[in-house]
């Protein structure tokens, strides 16, 4: 337990809550990538994955387990002993591990195991003091706790406190709460609950009414000093607490929120980056503190002061989260030095390999182009970001017919596996020409669930972002693709999504689906 008052613990969930999003699996090396990431941006607490939902999860909570250097590895763990033991043994290896179990405490949810609440109280009992007998640091959560009777609620806590318990979460699991109930709950808790004084009061929040940052800052003034978010606000339904959100708010309104974290705000725009990469959900333009439009100002009235002033119109500086001030454009003489400072203005590390992918993506870019932007460099970091020498897919040439007379007619070569295959496809438009030569190549049962397209900057000669989202067997995958060729950027787009959805395919020990409680918290 932390000496000083005023510290809030940040506890970091995207590795778990955050994949849990429908079509956000990470793979092994991105899941090991992002946890290096939060690690050295300070975060205290990296829930690394529910080791019990598959031996792919158990691998990499392991070895983040065994890599991380700073902060605490948690696990997560249902209410039993098998789930438990499995979680230490996935993180008992790490510098500083901590278990975390649950179980759903509100009427709803303990409707599910069909339990009374004798019954319920009694396996909280015998499943924490388990884990306490495995590990000092343990955290605890009542599921839906928001929506659990006050007087049954205030029995498990205590319960959870005598039996072992370091860290008490109190989850908003639904998005139910506002911010003065959250507030409330958490200082009846402290105020009410033998031992309270002894633990720390965690809170988690989702998103559903969008007052997931409010009610977990309003937690905090409760008495709450640890946070649950994730990088982008990623989770299941409508998202979780964002990291961003919380720690920038403490440090924008300290004269009322006199609170602080260790993490290093600088370090926010590269993660986020990488994170909408990996996980292949774009960031919202008008995202709080990280999307595109956060510092941008259109408006004459805002140009015009923004000129005069830069806090006339923005009450945090684009350098406080790791951004550039300014936007100037590369060219085609631009060099691997210049864009590698470009990249660093953009809040973006990239080491050398990565960088001359990049590069070499740059110039062909370039020589499209008369002007490469801010935002067609972040596009080409996020496309080569989505390229896996392990990928099963892969495009290696299109050529696209298409006009006023159908039908339109699709060329295309594509790597599957280590053969090349070479088709000619038709379809309505060129588009779906494409994509019937990929499913011709590659058949599968995969549904397409969503594509949109949005130009990154402005122009004719601009690059098209694409996302595509599919479904095959109840597993999702999203992706994304950029390029100044719409068909192109959807083509790279769709292939992703289907190495996406084969990395799930071949994930040893099933599926996360089949694990129960699987949307924890």
């Amino acid at each position: 337990m932390t000496n000083d008052k005023n510290r809030v613990l940040i506890f970091d969930t995207t590795l778990r809550d955050g994949e849990q999003s429908p079509g956000a699996t990470m793979s092994h090396a991105e899941k090991l990538e992002i946890a290096a990431l939060l690690d050295e941006m300070g975060v205290d607490i990296i829930e690394a994955g529910f080791p019990i939902a598959s031996e792919g999860d158990f691998a990499a909570v392991s070895e983040i387990a065994k890599q991380t250097q700073n902060a605490t590895i948690c696990g997560l763990a249902r209410a039993n002993f098998k789930d438990i033991d499995r979680c230490w043994e996935a993180v008992r290896h790490a510098k500083s591990p901590r278990i975390h179990t649950f179980i759903g405490t509100s009427p709803q949810h303990r409707a599910i195991p069909n339990l009374s609440m004798d019954q319920m109280a009694e396996r909280i009992h015998e499943t924490v003091s388990h884990a306490r007998n495995l590990c000092h640091n343990i955290q605890w959560s009542p599921m839906d706790a928001t929506r659990t009777e006050w007087d049954y609620l205030k029995r498990v806590v205590e319960i959870a406190i005598k039996a072992g318990a370091t860290t008490i979460n109190i989850p908003d699991t639904v998005g139910y709460t506002a911010p003065r109930e959250s507030a409330r709950l958490i200082e009846r808790l402290i105020a009410d609950v033998p031992g309270a004084e002894d633990v720390i009061f965690a809170t988690h929040c989702h998103n559903d009414l969008g007052m997931a940052t409010a009610n977990a800052l309003a937690a905090v003034e409760g008495g709450a000093r640890q946070i649950e978010c994730t990088i982008n606000g990623l989770g299941e339904r409508a998202g979780n607490t964002a990291l961003e959100e919380v720690v920038m708010a403490m440090r924008v309104r300290n004269d009322i929120m006199p609170y602080h974290t260790r993490v290093d705000a600088k370090k926010i725009m590269h993660i986020s980056r990488r994170v909408s990469t990996v996980s292949g959900f774009a960031v919202q333009f008008n995202k709080a503190i990280v999307g595109k439009n956060a510092f941008a100002h259109e408006s004459g009235i805002h140009q015009d002061g923004m000129l005069k002033s830069a806090d006339t119109f923005e009450i945090m500086r684009p350098e406080d989260i790791g951004l550039s001030g300014t936007s100037l454009p590369l060219g085609k003489h631009s060099g691997r030095a210049a864009l590698r400072a470009k990249l660093r203005d953009l809040g973006l590390e990239l080491a050398d390999n990565q960088l001359n992918d990049v590069f070499v993506r740059f110039k062909a870019l370039a020589d499209r182009k008369k002007e490469v932007f801010d935002d067609d460099i972040i596009a080409l970091v996020t496309d080569a970001g989505a390229i896996d020498a392990s990928d099963h897919l892969e495009l290696k040439f299109l050529r696209v017919i298409c006009g006023t007379e159908a039908p339109q007619n699709a060329d295309l070569v594509i790597r599957v596996g280590d053969e090349e295959k070479t088709v000619v496809a038709t379809g309505d438009g060129p588009v779906d020409a494409a994509f019937n030569a990929v499913k011709q190549a590659f058949p599968h049962s995969a549904r397409l669930q969503l594509y949109q397209v949005h130009a990154v900057t402005e122009g004719t000669d601009a690059q098209a972002t694409v996302s595509v989202r599919m479904e095959e067997e109840g597993r999702i995958a999203t992706a994304q693709s950029a390029d100044t060729d719409t068909v192109v950027a959807s083509v790279k787009a769709y292939i992703n999504a289907l190495n996406r959805l084969i990395l799930r395919r071949g994930k040893a020990g099933g599926d996360r689906k089949e694990v129960s409680y699987r949307d924890a918290n």
